[in-house]
């Protein structure tokens, strides 16, 4: 049963002062998304549920894939896998689109294969990486897609593993990508920060002269905007210019999606200008400090019949600059709830509302422990519950 309690926490804002409605953001994109990873917070919602091509940008799920193999020991950084002679004829020169310039034959490490994904979005880094996991591209998407379930990416399917157009299979949602990039940063800190910011890759050589190619980033935000550290740029004449990024600054993670914009220079103005806004129109205002206790929740069958419901961290809203707008709390969660209860565990969600924003949820942790009751303990609990009592 769903318990709704009001948190003693308010207190804490009583004393804001108040403003009108959430800042305002005008773009020429058709489709625009940002969430405040921080308090979860959805900062602006532009169509962001429309199912649309995703073109690289299906790429951060690919890595994605990679990630959580590379961590679980499944695959290891410096394993090479074989660039099949026809992969590279299906995925060289100028119709093949962004490429890594692999030679055939060539035995890359898997280290290099996501370099050339992330930073020069090379589809036949995609196709070599999903043959030399899986067997096949098809075998590696059905990966692809088991973790868009787990991830709740509900709108998205997976049907190759570039994003190459396939004739509608493969679709996403700008809610959807947030979602991927958001777990990508959290689920694994360490390879983001390996493999999503570097600013050039080289790799391949020049026809004729052998020179090494050297090919840029092509994220707009990196080295325009303070923090930014990722994420993925797509274009096809179908989906138009797009790009899912994140950056940080003073704590505070945005993470942001952009689809179907005219040219190159469009996607590096509006995604510096959308980002941008996110940091300067919006701030983080605490509401409960870490370890501070904001109410109680009912326990079931447990030797105590409550237990204290405190913030696991500094909990902080994303609200306008300057001010913040009324605002509720409200302590929410599934009771009561079954012991036993270890301390630190996430039980109940603090709810942050405010009018034109959509809620805020912010975890809230068990207190203490709390033992399963003894037997004469739960034969008691057996009967105020056959006589209401």
């Amino acid at each position: 049963m769903k318990k709704l309690l009001t948190a003693s926490v308010l207190a804490i804002v009583s004393s804001w002062p108040a403003v009108a409605a959430a800042p305002d953001f005008q773009t020429n994109a058709p489709i625009a998304y940002m969430v405040d990873m921080s308090s979860g917070a959805v900062l602006y919602s532009k169509d962001p549920d429309r199912r649309i091509p995703p073109a690289s940008l299906a790429k951060m799920m690919t890595v994605y894939v990679a990630f959580g193999l590379l961590k679980s020991g499944q695959i290891k950084a410096d394993q090479l896998f074989d660039v099949r002679p026809e992969t590279w004829q299906q995925w060289h020169g100028p119709k093949a689109g962004s490429t890594m310039f692999l030679s055939t034959g060539e035995r890359v490490s898997v280290d290099n294969l996501l370099k050339g994904i992330v930073t020069l979005s090379g589809n036949d880094a995609c196709v070599v990486l999903a043959e030399g996991v899986s067997g096949t591209e098809q075998a590696f998407t059905s990966l692809m897609n088991q973790q868009a379930a787990k991830l709740g990416l509900t709108n998205s399917h997976f049907g190759t593993s570039n994003g190459w157009p396939d004739n509608g299979v493969t679709y996403v949602t700008a809610r959807d990508l947030a979602k991927l990039a958001a777990a990508t940063i959290r689920d694994y800190p360490d390879l983001y920060k390996r493999y999503y910011s570097l600013p050039n890759f080289t790799w391949g050589k020049t026809l004729g002269a052998g020179a090494d190619i050297t090919q840029a980033n092509r994220d707009p935000i990196l080295g325009r905007v303070a923090g930014a550290d990722g994420l993925k740029t797509g274009h096809t004449d179908e989906s138009g210019y797009s790009f899912t990024g994140s950056a940080i600054q003073n704590g505070r993670r945005l993470v942001m999606v952009m689809s179907g914009m005219k040219s190159f220079n469009e996607r590096i103005d509006e995604s510096v200008k959308f980002m941008n806004w996110g940091f300067r129109a919006w701030q983080a205002k605490p509401i409960v400090s870490k370890g501070r206790k904001v109410e109680t929740a009912e326990v079931q069958l447990g030797s105590a019949n409550k237990v204290g419901l405190v913030a696991p961290s500094d909990l902080t809203a994303t609200l306008p600059a300057g001010a913040a707008p009324d605002i509720q709390l409200r302590v929410v969660y599934d009771g009561p709830i079954k012991a036993p209860i270890k301390a630190g565990q996430h039980i109940a969600d603090l709810e942050v509302i405010s009018p034109d924003m959509p809620k805020q949820i912010l975890p809230l942790v068990a207190e203490t422990d709390v033992a399963e009751a003894g037997f004469f303990g739960r034969a008691w609990a057996g009967l105020k519950g056959l006589f209401g009592g």
